[in-house]
């Protein structure tokens, strides 16, 4: 079927007049935005369908987030034949997620499922909560993340709270694929809606009090900067530092009331230091040991502490996992529960510090695909086995325990202060907490740079590129031999001295990773939710005092881009 032949259908009588009326000035106008409309249909990646609002089967709109919800019903009915089903239902700040959320609680109502949908914006952590607590069998979550406003998205969650995977997601993705639009039930049943809120809210703000503070001495002393980012955290993260005994938290104002056009920020995305530029000129004018700021669906964080000049740094998603992996298991040893049984997790772009600190501890790092689903499947995949201690990635996110099974930066908000409490107390600071890690494991630096390739061209580019190195590998990076090259599309692991070939046991995944007999990395992965390429850098070295830090650093950092440089990435 040709493009303008899928624009056609979209004329018909299925499709409500405002649609067509788009659709039709398209087909007359622009046949450039046609094209990038109809030319493919959004799919589920690494984090849920995402994508531009507006008409189209490559857009967010009525239709396909109806088409996706009828398939889940339909799949969700025939999984659990003669039962009473039950979906949670969440939204984020973004332009049109609270009606998109209604449209989704009708469609699923329509086909005789109970529905229980939040009353306003909230995180998207406490969706992740609320399936398990109010028992159902899948949930939703209406957000695009850190994406620009123009953008909104659609995540599955199943019924232990972590996002669909295999072969739950294929599953659901053919029962998409093999309806009409004409097939979507929209006719709602008020009856099965039920809105929900403050009880809700309660619980989860008390499960994260509970799984993210320590007993830590001196929270009185912290003195806090805050930001939402013009997301949902404001609904929840306040409480929580009141509830834990946090008192001197200081809000960035002009960026807390929820807004989908993120007026302060070019991006409201955490790992940015210009998105948190206000929070910073506030730390600053106060003199605050921490600030935090978190995305607009409240699943990851920025963290900045001061350094050892006393100048706010933002910490990378590696050094913030690795700080919490290193105090959850530190308290996890002084309550006595360590026994060999315990496993953190983390994945394969992310860096390899935390499997040594884990190890110092005796403790197993699980690793698995980008994307926390894949960390929650490990934790599932371990009940009644292993104890989860907690998990992170580099896209500063991390996972406290198993109660919330995603990201959760409303807990993880609470953890990072635990560390600086503590720390503080005990006349060190949070950096400092950093480079002794690094002293007692290796010193490891980690680089991330994402190259932009938008439309149906920039696709076929990004997928040119990855053909390019896997049929052209690199032998060499940063002055090291190239030992090893894992394919993870292909399943295999290559010893490039010997030629040796061996199974990598974790699903297919478009990703490339080098690794030198250097230790360095560097990893090639086609983002799931959003139109660029991603490159990875690890380079690591021995630091043998704190006060050396500094010079290890700036080393490190003249290799990375000697590397980028190198393989004609910048």
């Amino acid at each position: 079927m040709t493009i303008l032949e899928k624009a056609q259908q979209w004329l018909s009588s299925t499709f409500d007049k405002e649609t067509q009326q788009e659709i039709k000035h398209l087909i007359d106008t622009d046949q450039n935005q046609l094209a990038d409309r109809f030319y493919q249909d959004l799919e589920f990646g690494t984090g849920g369908m995402r994508g531009i609002m507006g008409a189209g089967t490559n857009r967010i709109n009525k239709y396909t987030l109806g088409r996706a919800t009828q398939g889940l019903s339909n799949y969700l009915i025939q999984t659990f034949p003669n039962k009473q089903l039950k979906v949670a239902i969440a939204f984020d700040c973004r332009h049109n997620s609270k009606s998109f959320a209604k449209i989704v609680a009708d469609v699923l109502s329509a086909n005789g499922i109970k529905v229980f949908l939040f009353e306003d914006l909230r995180p998207t952590p406490e969706l992740s909560f609320s399936v398990k607590h109010l028992g159902c069998d899948a949930g939703i979550v209406l957000t695009a993340s850190h994406n620009p406003p123009e953008y909104n998205g659609y995540k599955v969650y199943w019924n232990d709270g972590g996002q669909i995977v295999p072969p739950q997601d294929g599953a659901i993705i053919n029962e998409v694929i093999n309806l009409d639009f004409a097939d979507i039930k929209f006719n709602a049943n008020e009856n099965l809606i039920e809105v929900i809120g403050k009880n809700v809210d309660d619980a989860f703000i008390d499960a994260s009090v509970k799984n993210g503070t320590f007993n830590t001495k001196g929270r009185e002393d912290l003195k806090i900067v805050f930001t939402s980012l013009h997301g949902t955290s404001i609904t929840a993260i306040p409480e929580a530092f009141k509830r834990a005994g946090y008192t001197d938290v200081n809000i960035v104002e002009e960026q807390k009331v929820p807004n989908g056009d993120f007026p302060t920020v070019k991006s409201p995305n955490p790992e940015e230091p210009a998105a948190l530029k206000m929070a910073t000129e506030l730390a600053n004018k106060i003199g605050a040991d921490i600030l935090i700021g978190t995305d607009p669906d409240c699943d990851r964080l920025g963290i900045a502490v001061r350094d050892l000049e006393g100048n706010m740094k933002l910490l990378n998603g590696n050094q913030t996992m690795c700080l919490m992996t290193n105090f959850l298991i530190k308290k996890w040893k002084e309550a006595g529960k360590l026994n060999g049984k315990q496993f953190v997790g983390s994945t394969i772009v992310s860096t390899n510090l935390v499997n040594e600190i884990a190890d110092s501890y005796g403790v197993e790092t699980k690793v698995g695909l980008t994307g926390f689903k894949w960390i929650a499947k490990m934790v599932r995949e371990a009940e009644g086995k292993q104890d989860f201690i907690g998990g992170g990635e580099e896209s500063f996110g991390y996972m406290v325990g198993d109660f919330v099974r995603d990201k959760d930066a409303v807990t993880a908000t609470l953890l990072a202060c635990e560390i600086a409490a503590d720390a503080k107390s005990k006349g060190s600071s949070m950096y400092k907490e950093l480079l002794q890690i690094y002293v007692d494991n290796n010193f490891y630096k980690e680089h991330l740079i994402a190259i932009v390739k938008k439309g149906m061209d920039g696709a076929e580019q990004i997928k040119q590129m990855m053909v390019d190195l896997r049929e052209n590998p690199v032998t060499a990076i940063g002055g090291s031999k190239v030992k090893y090259i894992f394919d993870y599309q292909a399943s295999t692991c290559t010893e490039l001295q010997t030629g040796k070939v061996n199974a990598i046991e974790i699903p297919k995944s478009n990703v490339l990773i080098y690794e030198t007999e250097d230790g360095t990395k560097v990893a090639a992965r086609p983002s799931g939710t959003e139109p660029k390429i991603k490159f990875y850098f690890s380079v690591k070295d021995s630091l043998d005092t704190i006060e050396n830090a500094k010079k290890i650093e700036a080393e490190l950092d003249a290799k990375i881009q000697q590397i980028i440089v190198e393989m004609k990435l910048s």
